[in-house]
């Protein structure tokens, strides 16, 4: 099983000093962007020392769900394009996909543009919807893994996620976005198996562990900030991130949010089970951008965390809410709640009002505002809870 010996293989090598290039990029202009990609890459060896000729490696973009590339939800398609060329120049055989949310990887990557980019580079989608279960002996939290046929069948994975802000995890992008490659439904029953944002993200690290994917370049030449991962605000930062290192590159993406990396569990785990080093960092290339103003979330508290009572919960815990004036009455929020019975639901068999939140059943995944296609659920603390943890 080729992702389980890379595993293997990787987790056996000492941790060495973690390298991160820092590639300034203000547009998505194809020549730009493939110089990024060049520059960044010849910093860290070359493409030739991820990729070996002929060796078949899955390219895998945040194709969260069907958007546009100017909504900063997903991986731009010029990036895509930049890195494929790049490994395709040293011998890699590629292929593309992602599992999104809700619909098809190939629906999602048609609306992001990266479908089109990938045909043109004569690069083929992998299978992304089918599974094939994993062993993992050796993970912490998690035993074994029902992996993307594509991404369990090819010799590599080389990731490119967004920078983007989230609810659950405060921030997204490289260690998150290997949950792609658990197929379809599968990933809501994690989010029930694991019902709060520390077990989540040890799940991710684990996840990633599996994967270890040889290659990371994160898209943030235009971020995501506020109500991410899908219904933030673009917000440009203009740069490009390439490394090897998961958690050394995504603590870097919270320098640039101004977000402590300590406050980021999939950060903190990483580290603290070898996928990774957020503090021994090389940081190569061009100065690397720090904005104050990103709107991140900075407080302390727990994304998901009450009192450790049911009551606790609901009265300190964040938790959803719905915007009615934005609701349109899709119905998606109820469809991806991974409940059962749901935490959001309709009221009875009235379709025309708003779905409802039953606080006593949410497990606090924030699936439902990570889905809604109308920016109309966001995510606040209690009055109660923002009182006492002042």
């Amino acid at each position: 099983m080729s992702v389980t010996m890379t595993a293997a293989i990787a987790k056996g090598h000492a941790m060495t000093r973690a390298r991160v290039a820092v590639i300034r990029c203000a547009t998505y202009d194809t020549p730009a962007v493939e110089d990024g990609v060049t520059r960044g890459l010849a910093l860290l060896g070359g493409a030739e020392t991820f990729v070996r000729p002929g060796e078949h490696i899955v390219l895998k973009p945040n194709l969260l769900v069907a958007s546009a590339p100017e909504k900063a939800v997903t991986t731009h398609p010029a990036v895509f394009s930049a890195v494929a060329r790049a490994l395709a120049a040293a011998g890699a055989e590629l292929s593309w996909g992602d599992s999104p949310g809700v619909g098809s990887g190939l629906g999602a990557g048609k609306r992001a543009g990266i479908a089109e980019a990938a045909a043109s580079l004569g690069i083929p989608v992998a299978d992304f919807e089918h599974g094939r279960v994993v062993p993992f002996p050796s993970g912490n939290l998690i035993k074994q893994f029902t992996i993307a046929e594509g991404v369990a069948a090819a010799d590599g994975l080389v990731s490119l996620p967004k920078l983007k802000t989230h609810a659950l995890t405060r921030m997204t992008a490289a260690i998150k976005n290997q949950f792609g490659c658990v197929p379809g439904f599968l990933k809501g029953e994690f989010h029930t198996k694991m019902p709060n944002v520390e077990l989540f993200s040890q799940m991710l690290v684990d996840l990633n562990l599996l994967l270890r994917p040889r290659l990371y370049v994160m898209d943030a030449i235009v971020g995501m900030e506020g109500n991410g991962p899908r219904n933030g605000d673009p917000r440009e930062v203009g740069v490009l991130l390439l490394s090897s290192d998961p958690v050394a590159i995504d603590a870097v993406g919270c320098r640039i949010m101004a977000l402590d990396p300590a406050l980021v569990e999939t950060i903190t785990h990483g580290e603290r089970w070898g996928l990774g080093s957020a503090r021994d960092i090389e940081l190569v290339g061009d100065e690397l951008p720090v904005i104050d103003d990103y709107r991140v979330n900075r407080t302390p508290i727990s994304t998901t965390r009450g009192l450790g009572s049911a009551l606790g919960k609901r009265l300190l815990a964040p938790q959803p809410y719905i915007i009615e004036e934005r609701c349109t009455r899709c119905g998606t929020c109820v469809k991806v709640c991974p409940v059962d019975p749901k935490a959001v639901d309709w009221q009875g068999s009235d379709r025309t009002a708003v779905p409802a939140h039953d606080y006593g059943r949410c497990i606090r995944c924030y699936c439902c505002q990570e889905m809604c296609p109308e920016r109309a659920i966001e995510v606040k603390t209690p009055m109660l809870g923002r009182l006492i943890r002042r």
